[in-house]
């Protein structure tokens, strides 16, 4: 299934038009040196502006050639399917009379879509998303790839790696291509469905059709190429560096807060807390916390450098859907 959540938190931040405000509090940047770091103005605001908007544009048209070389090369030749509004194009493309073309299915069934984006995510994502959704059909009906294989394996794979891609970059441009996650997302305010319980149901659906009013191979293959793009759109969305925050529980909290800045490099936050367990009638003895987050290539050196420092130290680790700011890395794709 699809990363919904990170992916439309992600669309939601980058829904506004122009620059955001600077807010940073002088006491915070003084008190963290990650944090004045990461304040220190490295271009002048019409310079970022641009530099930004011409990133996503690269991304929206990279993603448009992407998706099209996707369907036109590997899925429509050989009638495989995919989840969301392009699955729902595709099929209608394939069952309607007449045979309308797929890249006036694609608009016209995204424009409610895209009027819902407008009305919950504001103008600038609307007019990104609609721009993507008209290039893509006018590559479709320009721009002819030639077919890659007739092996179906490779058709599934490749075919949902190329649109997924599409679809990725797309998103990371601030748009779509497919607009079925907007209304999982308002569905989900209005009902108890959450939004990956809606995508998957709706793609149940779509597949259970196509083994029923066509085969069950094509049906089981268009499953393949939907996990293909799912995956490959959670890739270019998280880009390879995924983070992790790692809480640390230890009696050497000022030592391996230490290493993790000194040695690793590392921003970390330390807080109060208390011991849970104690005797009875004891007041539980109170512990620092440390706090980082890092990238899962780096997450064996804290556990190395933690352990070495105190092997009973107790350490919890969980994913982190986006980070900014301080000493955390920025992601490759950025």
């Amino acid at each position: 299934m699809l990363p919904q959540l990170f992916i439309l938190e992600r669309l939601r931040r980058l829904r506004a038009d122009g620059p955001q405000p600077q807010l940073a509090l002088a006491a915070d940047v003084a008190a963290h040196p990650a944090i004045a770091d990461a304040h220190q103005p490295t271009t002048g605001p019409a310079e970022s502006n641009f530099k930004r908007r011409t990133i996503s544009v690269f991304y929206l048209v990279a993603g448009v050639f992407s998706a099209a070389l996707g369907l036109e090369a590997f899925m429509l030749p050989n009638g495989l399917f995919d989840g969301g509004v392009t699955g729902i194009s595709l099929l209608a493309a394939r069952l309607l009379p007449g045979d309308p073309p797929l890249s006036v299915l694609l608009v016209v069934l995204n424009l409610p879509f895209v009027w819902l984006g407008y009305r919950q995510m504001g103008r600038g994502f609307a007019l990104r998303a609609l721009a993507a959704i008209l290039a893509l059909a006018v590559v479709l009906e320009t721009v002819h790839f030639p077919v890659v294989t007739q092996d179906k394996m490779l058709i599934a794979v490749f075919g949902g790696f190329f649109l997924g891609a599409g679809i990725g970059m797309a998103m990371r441009g601030g748009g779509v291509l497919d607009g079925t996650e907007i209304l999982a997302v308002y569905l989900s305010r209005k009902a108890s469905l959450s939004v990956g319980d809606f995508v998957l149901v709706l793609n149940i659906l779509i597949f259970i059709i196509v083994a029923l009013v066509l085969d069950v191979p094509t049906a089981l293959y268009s499953i393949l190429t939907y996990l293909a793009a799912s995956k490959t759109i959670e890739f270019v969305v998280n880009g390879i560096e995924e983070y992790t925050g790692v809480t640390i529980i230890s009696e050497h909290s000022d030592a391996i807060r230490r290493a993790l800045t000194e040695r690793l490099g590392r921003g970390v936050t330390v807080y109060a807390g208390h011991r849970g367990y104690g005797s009875r009638g004891e007041r539980p003895n109170p512990i620092d916390i440390v706090f980082t987050v890092v990238t899962r290539l780096e997450v064996t050196q804290v556990t190395d450098e933690v352990n070495r420092l105190d092997p009973k130290a107790f350490i919890i680790m969980h994913s982190v859907n986006d980070a900014k700011g301080g000493m955390v890395k920025k992601r490759a794709l950025h």
